[in-house]
């Protein structure tokens, strides 16, 4: 959980916030109590959605979650403060541990959540490449065991299927279009369950 400011702004820190800024959030509680702590009397606004769009027309800065700041960047927005971070846990009583029902159905949240955590920052590729360039752009692939290949259907061309990761597609595109790839698709991926 962050607060962050308009660009521009000449906050570097919460401790910057004037007095009777208006600070919009999903978060008040939180949001309040960390200004108390500061001793900085401001105005906590709840949002409901679209936080990053009111500042700095409607507010003064805003508190919200965020993975990598990448929505309040595109929104024109500078993070100044972490409030708090968090990390996903699931919890169960010794009880509901104990009842095979409950274990199982605790076991299948367990293999969602782990799966939606291994996807992040992932993305799928998905190409085709004719028989000639097969082995020079499975070279350049990486993948979590071994890419999928599929023979297009009519022709002597393949599909090529691999798991990389986000922060280096711009730089792995452009070797595997020179490797003989074409037709490359980048998707986003929801959940990995291994």
């Amino acid at each position: 959980m962050v607060l962050a400011v308009a660009d521009d702004s000449a906050v570097r820190s919460a401790r910057d916030i004037s007095p009777g800024s208006r600070i919009t959030t999903e978060f008040p509680n939180v949001t309040r109590a960390f200004f108390e702590k500061l001793g900085i009397p401001v105005e906590v606004s709840f949002s409901y959605g679209a936080t990053e769009a009111k500042v700095p027309e409607l507010m003064d800065a805003l508190v919200d979650l965020t993975e990598t700041g990448a929505t309040l960047r595109k929104n024109g927005l500078r993070i100044v403060d972490v409030i708090l971070e968090s990390t996903t846990r699931l919890f169960a009583s010794r009880a509901a541990w104990i009842d095979p029902d409950k274990r199982r159905a605790i076991e299948e949240i367990r293999t969602l959540l782990l799966g939606v955590i291994e996807a992040r920052g992932r993305v799928l590729l998905s190409m085709n490449v004719t028989a000639a360039s097969l082995d020079a752009v499975i070279a350049v692939l990486p993948a979590m065991k071994r890419p999928t290949v599929n023979q297009l259907y009519g022709c002597e061309g393949y599909e090529i299927m691999t798991v990389a990761e986000k922060a280096t597609v711009n730089i792995l595109i452009p070797r595997l279009k020179a490797a003989g790839a074409e037709d490359i698709l980048e998707l986003p991926i929801s959940k990995i369950v291994r």
